[in-house]
């Protein structure tokens, strides 16, 4: 069976670490500042980066907004195509009531999991805004969803995979294209 190649490296940490302070000014320049907003970051690498972000809004503002992580595994609409999805369980240490969220991810691509997420999110209350920040936009939306904060827009194919490496989950922080074998065997 053949395996997924590696096509291209398009961001590295420093890429990645550039487009994040570059979302933390656009974020606080669409709220008129960090009062109010709280970051919930999505289930795996999302929640690994609402963290950075936060960092970022803390160095330009002088004061951190709340994180929280958002698991929406039970929430997608292919769960009962899944055996078992594997829960890894909801933090948000703060209400979300009258609040600015913003939802973090690490890849747009079709809208099912934000739209997962906006679920998700409307049953824990009622949010004065919801806002989406992406490291990476490829593009291929099934639903009319869009990100108001991008790290970078990736046209690609369905038959490529874009992946966000981010520490703690993973060795180095990147972004790369992964081109998909086929059911055969070779390249798709």
């Amino acid at each position: 069976m053949a395996e997924a190649r590696l096509k291209a490296q398009i961001m590295d940490g420093q890429a990645m670490s550039r487009a994040l302070t570059r979302i933390a000014h656009e974020i606080i320049e669409r709220n008129e500042g960090a009062e109010g907003i709280a970051l919930v970051g999505i289930v795996r690498r999302g929640a690994a980066i609402a963290p950075l972000l936060a960092d970022e809004i803390e160095k330009i503002e002088g004061s951190r907004p709340p994180v929280g992580t958002l698991d929406v595994s039970f929430y997608r609409d292919d769960v009962r195509r899944k055996i078992a999805p594997v829960e890894f369980g909801t933090d948000i240490p703060f209400g979300v009531d009258d609040r600015d969220i913003v939802l973090v991810d690490d890849v747009l691509y079709t809208g099912r999991t934000i739209r997962a997420a906006l679920d998700a999110l409307i049953d824990l209350g009622r949010p004065k805004t919801v806002q989406l920040a992406v490291m990476i936009d490829r593009g291929h939306r099934e639903l009319p969803i869009r990100a108001d904060y991008v790290g970078k827009n990736v046209p690609s194919s369905r038959e490529e995979d874009v992946r966000v490496s981010v520490t703690p989950y993973d060795k180095e922080d990147s972004v790369e294209i992964w081109t998909l074998p086929t059911a055969e065997g070779g390249e798709r």
